[in-house]
């Protein structure tokens, strides 16, 4: 093979436009989804925090916020509710007059090409922060499947375009395949969050969402974070029992598991891009210390280049521009 002087890699790195011409991983508006906080009231925008940018809608706000992320070219919402009450079973999640479902209605009746996904999990709708139905101090895993599939059939009914389990119960894909097709709804897809670990990068969401657990923590039903066989284990599980796209969560710190994951299974991957990757981000960019627009879409990057064909990530408004 030739060497140096007559192989120089740098030639094809010279200006832009040979970069972009011999550039290996692209990442597309079209890959991106986006996530919306949905609260109860009239006329709330209220930005969180810890999330510079990223706002609670209350539903009668959300049309021209749907609008403009169509315009951008972003294809999809994933929507996440804050309810005005909660209970120990987390009945205000399958409430068909409850926020989500208002919201998927306002959605589409706004933009009806724009898809919507849906969170599906308890946590959002119950005191005490839990993904499941308490029992004896502990998560019952099969006590909480009908509920789960209660919540993903009041999306459906509504209108969503694909619903999400993010609970991370065994079985909740099956059981919330069979609720819909039972139902008349052979048509939605599930997207599963099949590897959701049990990460330190939530924080930022569970203070949007106002859904931190009021005892313990979730270790007992996601994952743990040193695991990857684990990780396959869990996707292969959810593609057997129906999911037609499957997430890993959070992407930036768990690539090596999306890459196993993209070498493993032809299925649709999809990966989180979570609210403490994005608070970091944020934060370091607010002080001057780093470029934020760059550092996200040099994330984004990564996290396509590791094998995710989607990317559900807070970025999404201020990178769709620079993608376009």
């Amino acid at each position: 093979m030739a060497e140096f002087p007559q192989v120089r890699l740098r030639r094809l790195r010279r200006t832009e436009t040979l970069r972009r011409m011999v550039r290996e991983t692209h990442v597309r508006p079209d890959d991106l989804i986006y996530p919306l906080f949905v609260t109860h009231g009239r006329g709330v925008k209220e930005e969180i925090p810890s999330m510079p940018g990223i706002f609670r809608f209350s539903v009668d706000r959300l049309a021209p916020e749907a609008e403009e992320i169509a315009l951008l070219g972003i294809p999809a919402v994933i929507l996440f509710g804050v309810p005005r009450e909660k209970d120990e079973f987390g009945s205000s999640g399958y409430d068909p007059k409850g926020v989500v479902p208002r919201a998927i209605r306002a959605i589409k009746k706004a933009v009806p090409d724009l898809v919507v996904i849906t969170d599906v999990c308890l946590c959002e709708y119950t005191t005490h922060g839990h993904c499941g139905v308490i029992a004896n101090g502990e998560i019952d895993n099969d006590r909480t499947l009908p509920l789960l599939s209660k919540i993903a059939l009041s999306h459906a009914e509504a209108g969503a375009d694909m619903v999400a389990p993010s609970d991370m119960m065994d079985g909740r894909v099956r059981a919330i395949r069979q609720t819909l097709d039972e139902s008349g709804f052979t048509h939605i897809p599930i997207l599963s969050y099949a590897a959701k670990y049990a990460s330190a990068f939530y924080g930022p969401f569970r203070e949007a969402a106002e859904s931190a657990p009021a005892f313990g923590d979730r270790r007992s039903h996601q994952m743990d974070p040193p695991n990857v066989r684990e990780a396959l284990r869990e996707i292969e599980q959810d593609i057997i029992e129906g999911a037609d796209i499957v997430m890993v969560k959070p992407a930036l710190a768990y690539l090596d598991v999306i890459r196993k994951a993209r070498e493993a299974f032809e299925h649709p991957l999809a990966a989180y891009n979570v609210s403490g990757e994005y608070a970091m981000v944020k934060a370091a960019g607010g002080r001057g210390w780093i470029d934020a627009e760059r550092a996200a879409l040099e994330i984004l990057t990564a996290i396509k280049r590791a094998g995710a064909d989607l990317i559900i990530t807070y970025h999404a408004k201020e990178i769709a521009p620079r993608l376009s």
